[in-house]
């Protein structure tokens, strides 16, 4: 395991240990009783809930980089209709709140098509409004390469395609990638919104918990450290990648 990682995870254990050795302190002044029992009792449906928030944020993931790949293609396209197309879609998923595009896109649109599952309907509407957002930060890192770098090629006799895929590609995915893990981590923490819509998810069931037990933090601590569990590897994931397409330009 490279040093960089473990340093940057004995930091973020330092941190989260003072904050939590903080936090207890400062309710321990004003005689705060803690009720883990209620907690633990709930252990099997927070387990649940975290499961089904991974699975959607996976699925949304996925769809999110394909469509913001296809809608950022789309915006760079020589044929007209395509690029204003793909600019008012990018234009209304992200000028748009999420929370509206959940409550039409599940209760109207969905509706109509007879789609009946939650699951399936919020990870595609997680995925194309993370989507859009994605699709400027590679249109972004695309249009960032120098023309040198077009010409150059074209100089070999590489095609658009190939321009594309041994050129253009390659650097501008290191570029992408800061906000990429961002716009992904982003994500994550959107899945909340997915309760309007009937999903129980993390935060769904610690609210549950937290209505049921009368408890506060003892839902919300672990619901912190649920996230974490994912959040900072996909952090580290992003930046071994980074490294990985690090050279001279």
């Amino acid at each position: 395991m490279p040093p960089t990682f473990l340093r940057t995870s004995l930091w973020t254990l330092v941190l989260i240990l003072g904050g939590a050795l903080a936090l207890y302190a400062t309710f321990a002044t004003v005689h705060y009783e803690w009720n883990w029992k209620d907690t633990w009792v709930y252990r099997e449906q927070l387990a649940w809930g975290w499961v089904t928030t991974m699975a959607i944020s996976l699925g949304a993931m996925a769809l999110s980089i394909f469509v913001g790949f296809s809608l950022m293609i789309g915006r760079r396209a020589p044929i007209l209709p395509l690029r204003l197309l793909c600019t008012g879609i990018v234009e209304l998923l992200r000028g748009s709140p999420l929370l509206v595009q959940l409550l039409i896109g599940y209760y109207i649109v969905a509706s109509a098509l007879h789609i009946n599952d939650p699951l399936i309907v919020g990870m595609i509407l997680l995925g194309c409004f993370e989507g859009a957002y994605l699709a400027e930060i590679f249109r972004g890192a695309v249009e960032s390469i120098g023309a040198s770098q077009r010409e150059a090629a074209r100089a070999v006799g590489f095609n658009r395609v190939q321009t594309y895929r041994y050129v253009i590609i390659p650097q501008a995915v290191r570029r992408a990638l800061p906000g990429t893990t961002g716009q992904l981590v982003s994500l994550i923490k959107d899945s909340s919104l997915l309760s309007v819509i009937g999903i129980e998810e993390l935060v769904q069931k610690v609210k549950i918990l937290n209505s049921s037990s009368y408890t506060a933090l003892e839902g919300y601590l672990p619901l912190a450290a649920a996230y974490l569990i994912v959040t900072l590897p996909l952090s580290w994931f992003a930046g071994r990648l980074e490294r990985r397409f690090a050279y001279e330009t």
